[in-house]
């Protein structure tokens, strides 16, 4: 019965990580960030879907910003229905790691 308490008490330790307790890895990032560039990453570009609008450059950007973009599309808080789909992939740990990556890179002139 010792065992069972200790393992639960375990699992509940590990459970309780915290998004506070998760720290952006840019190298990480480098691999999780493809589905980024086809729009965030080409100068001028504009989208067309749902409406036409110019998608923003956000190299350079404070990874908080984009932690907290990231997590407002997932909460619906941001309405762009590509976002939205595209954060809902996201692990805590995803976003971290996406944030830590733009934020390094140098801010587009």
């Amino acid at each position: 019965m010792k065992k069972i308490i200790a393992l639960l008490l375990l699992a509940g330790i590990s459970n309780a990580v915290t998004a506070a307790d998760i720290a952006g890895n840019a190298k990480a990032g480098t691999a999780k960030v493809e589905m980024c560039i086809g729009c965030h990453g080409i100068p001028g570009y504009k989208a067309t879907f749902p409406e036409v609008f110019q998608v923003p450059m956000i190299g350079g950007q404070s990874a908080k910003y984009i932690e907290n973009a990231l997590k407002a599309y997932q909460k619906g808080d941001r309405k762009h229905p590509t976002m939205k789909g595209i954060a809902a992939s996201l692990s805590d740990q995803d976003i971290a790691d996406v944030a830590a990556y733009y934020s390094q890179q140098a801010k587009p002139n």
